[in-house]
């Protein structure tokens, strides 16, 4: 029998049929889904230093288990130094098992690694079902070793789901244990 991630199997037996009931939908195909998760690290002391996108790309490749991929710049910007084509970030885009084990990991050792851990806030849904969370430090995953870290920087994590509102993503999102905080 094939491996098949904790949470996918989860998402499968429980939140599903949870999900079905609280919205009542008609069809189990409606019951709405993670389709991939992306997290982009900006690097804008990479205009002085091109090495800082290496540790950069290093880190995420790290954290996610897939190789990271740098951003270019995509106009001149005279005050900031900038020239088109210039790397300037690095992101990844994680889907199918390892976009849940990744969520597994971010769940059930990353998140409770933060200082003055008490949730996540709600306030990151776009109106089209996608959430956003933001990372203050690379150093809460347990893949980096924090004598090795050149620089502390945070990332952007974006859920993206093909959830029609934001409450049926943030249901999703709790039925699969993110911890928002409480009103």
């Amino acid at each position: 029998m094939a491996y098949v991630p904790r949470l996918k199997q989860e998402y499968r037996d429980r939140v599903m049929s949870s999900l079905k009931e609280e919205f009542s939908y008609s069809n189990i195909m409606e019951v709405p889904r993670l389709q991939k998760i992306v997290l982009s690290k900006g690097v804008g002391a990479a205009v002085a230093d091109k090495k800082l996108i290496d540790y950069a790309v290093d880190e995420l490749t790290a954290i996610t288990g897939q190789k990271a991929v740098s951003t270019i710049s995509k106009k001149d910007v005279a005050s900031f130094k900038l020239r088109k084509g210039m790397p300037i970030g690095a992101k990844v885009t994680l889907r199918g098992d390892r976009m849940y084990e990744f969520l597994d990991r971010l769940i059930t050792s990353a998140l409770p690694r933060v200082r003055d851990f008490s949730g996540i806030k709600a306030t990151g849904f776009d109106g089209r079902g996608n959430y956003n969370l933001g990372v203050t430090e690379q150093i809460i995953f347990p893949e980096i070793d924090i004598d090795k870290v050149n620089k502390i920087s945070g990332m952007d994590i974006t859920f993206v789901t093909n959830a029609a509102t934001d409450k049926e993503a943030k249901s999703l999102l709790t039925e699969l244990g993110l911890p928002f905080k409480k009103n």
